[in-house]
Formats: C-alpha cells, structure tokens, sequence
C-alpha cells in the first residue's frame, strides 16, 4: 500500500474498495442535486475528495464495470489520470453511451481508482530507430 492524504468535504465519501482483492477503490458522487446525463451527452461530477499522491505514483480514474454494461455509461480520457502535484478537488468525466438518460445521484459510485508507478521518460533526439520486424505497422498491421 501506498500513503495518500486525503481531504473530503462534508458530505462526501472517502473512496472504498469493495473487496479484499479489488484493485480499484469506488469513487462517489457528490452533487446537491441528481444530474441527468442524457444519452450522447457528458457530465462533470464533482466527488468532494482532493488527494495528495506520493512522488512517482498516479491515480488513474476508470470505468465503473457494472455502470458501462447496464447503463451504457463510462469515464471519458480513461484512465484519467491524476497527477502527483495537483491537489483540487476529484472530478469525474462521465459519458452516457445509452439510449436512455441516466441520472447521478449523491453518493452513487460514479468511477475506480487505481494508483500506479510512474515512471519519466528521458527523451533523447536521434536520427533514426532501430529496425524491428513490425517496423511502423499499426492499426490492424497483424490481422483480424
């Protein structure tokens, strides 16, 4: 486990993990009101959470499993990320894929979020890459 501090504003929910094996801990909505995600449309929904994540490790937002198949409803950008340095409040950016409005309510468990290693890059200029038998195939380069 890793420490990460936490600030929630009343009303709130820490965030939970529902099993001794989940990798993801729920993310709760914290809206005055209910919001109604019309189909097609996205929504911002504010959690009431900041959190400081240690140097070198990320919080990734992603989709909850049962909202995507039953509702139609996902995290835009997933995973998300949240970087080690910011500190305002956890926002979630929800789309509604289905045919049928769907409503947040305060308290809902809108997202999971899991915490990985960062690692930084040190990007060095070249003139050329080194060969590989994929070379620069993508997008269905090896079939169906």
């Amino acid at each position: 486990m890793i420490p990460v501090r936490i600030t929630v504003l009343p009303g709130a929910s820490i965030p939970a993990y529902q099993t001794i094996g989940a990798a993801g801990a729920d993310v709760f909505a914290r809206v005055d009101e209910p919001v109604a995600i019309a189909p097609g449309a996205v929504a911002l929904i504010p959690t009431g959470i900041a959190i400081q994540i240690p140097e070198g490790y990320e919080a990734q937002i992603r989709p909850r499993s049962g909202l995507a198949l039953r509702h139609g409803v996902t995290c835009l950008n997933t995973p998300g990320t949240i970087d080690s340095d910011y500190r305002g409040e956890v926002k979630v950016i929800l789309a509604n894929l289905g045919g049928e409005p769907f409503v947040v309510e305060h308290g809902m468990r809108i997202a999971q979020m899991v915490f990985a290693r960062v690692y930084r890059a040190d990007f060095i200029a070249v003139d050329s890459l080194a060969r590989t038998e994929r070379n620069d195939g993508g997008f269905g380069h090896s079939g169906i």
